[in-house]
């Protein structure tokens, strides 16, 4: 239920500025509005405010903006508030104003979201310089040693841990070249991602240089009796290094009833502590809670608005980006989402609170919007493209013309339907395991 409310929510939310922003404009211009919907299909819910019918419809991927005169076929009066008797300008306006919203909306709550503040982690805005490499990993078949410093992925730069998360992340299963420095020298290396989670994320195998900070250290348990203290950093066990909780919890698990040598950090110094885990639930546990390094952030109001408009352009190129990349074949389809994984994460967010809801509700509001510019009949792009082209051309095309124009993008718009529907089932493991070709 969680999981629907949501979803129904993020979506809704999404529609109604949308469809908000063309009717505002609309209205500004002095066209006459027939029907503001929420929703396709049969009417659920409807009421009549002079000249228009606001109302709410059974299927929720959607909404539209109904406008007198907004097509040649419509009945027509030649009346000035029919939108077809506004200059293109105009009209122009009216259909880039739905777009604008969701950008302007993604502006805001992308900054209400940053005002709340966050913990982030510790090297994301680092170079990206390698403090180890997953065993037989891509990375580790490649020759990738720790202190190598990635440069490049694929030709693109990538000055930090996120940039190179991002730049790898886009391209699951795909052979790309790096380019390192490896003390001073420049090296080229070749491999072939991985692809991880069901989102299809791309993954090298590499690790930047940190390590498991403890939160925690339960009364009485072998930790605590050790003298291991929260905020001490894990460099290694038994001499062997350690980068992530993960490595810490299978260097216990293995050792119950064995006295191991934790080397710590304290207070800029390195120590090394005793410890010997407890067998619990079959493996050995020394009772510690641990995360990565992590920094705390919390801009002041002109901060978050300046950096949530930073954001805000760095996405829209980045989905352009996307975008280019998926026509040119270097990105998945498969990374492709539809409303059956946009629900999914709207429910996984909002247990995680409302700041993670809000959170996704703004970069799908950015996808939205800019998406929505893309210049595919059926799209609001798709009808400024059709305007611009008239405005060329001098003369304004005929019904049929019109009609061929948006048989073609909505040919289009159902085959990107179709894939990401797909995407989304093939995330669903039972239905996965219905497809044979997929075993």
């Amino acid at each position: 239920m969680t999981t629907l409310l949501s979803f129904l929510f993020v979506l809704g939310v999404l529609i109604f500025v949308h469809e908000l922003g063309h009717f505002l404009a609309a209205r500004r211009l002095g066209i006459r509005v027939l029907t503001f919907s929420l929703g396709f299909g049969p009417k659920i819910f409807s009421v009549k405010r002079g000249d228009t019918e606001y109302c709410i419809s059974i299927i929720p991927l959607g909404g539209y903006v109904k406008m007198a005169g907004e097509n040649i076929e419509d009945p027509r009066a030649g009346q000035p508030d029919e939108f077809l008797s506004k200059t293109k300008w105009e009209r122009f306006q009216v259909l880039i104003a739905g777009p604008v919203m969701n950008i302007l909306l993604a502006f805001v709550v992308t900054a209400v979201v940053l005002l709340q503040g966050t913990e982030v982690p510790a090297f994301e805005d680092e170079a990206p310089v390698l403090g180890g490499v997953v065993a037989d990993s891509p990375a580790a078949k490649a020759g990738l040693q720790r202190g190598d410093r990635i440069l490049t992925v694929a030709g693109e730069k990538v000055p930090t841990w996120n940039a190179l998360n991002m730049a790898v992340g886009i391209r699951p299963k795909k052979d790309v070249t790096l380019t390192l420095d490896r003390a001073g020298q420049t090296v080229n290396v070749s491999l072939q991602t991985t692809s991880e989670t069901k989102f299809q994320i791309g993954s090298i195998g590499v690790l930047p240089d940190i390590n498991p900070i403890i939160r925690s250290a339960i009364p009485g348990d072998p930790a605590d009796k050790a003298g291991l203290k929260p905020g001490d950093a894990v460099m290694a066990v038994d001499g062997e290094r350690v980068l992530l909780s993960s490595d810490l919890v299978k260097a216990t698990s293995r050792n119950a009833g064995k006295s191991i040598a934790i080397t710590i950090r304290r207070n800029g110094e390195e120590q090394q502590i005793q410890v010997t885990p407890v067998l619990r639930d079959k493996r050995g546990m020394i009772g510690i809670t641990t995360s990565e390094p992590t920094r705390s952030f919390k801009p002041g109001p002109l901060q978050a608005i300046s950096l949530s408009a930073k954001r805000t352009v760095e996405g829209s190129g980045l989905i352009f980006k996307t975008i280019g990349q998926l026509l040119s074949g270097q990105a998945s389809p498969k990374q492709l989402m539809g409303p059956v994984a946009i629900a999914q994460l709207s429910g996984e967010s909002a247990q995680a609170g409302w700041v993670a809801l809000f959170a996704l509700m703004s970069m799908i509001s950015l996808n939205l919007g800019v998406l929505n510019l893309m210049p595919i009949p059926v799209l609001d792009g798709g009808h400024i493209l059709i305007l611009l082209l008239e405005g060329v051309a001098r003369r304004d095309f005929s019904a049929q013309v019109k009609e061929r124009m948006l048989m073609v993008g909505f040919a289009l718009l159902m085959v990107l339907m179709v894939t990401v529907i797909y995407n989304d089932l093939t995330r669903i493991s039972w239905i996965e395991r219905l497809m044979p070709w997929r075993n």
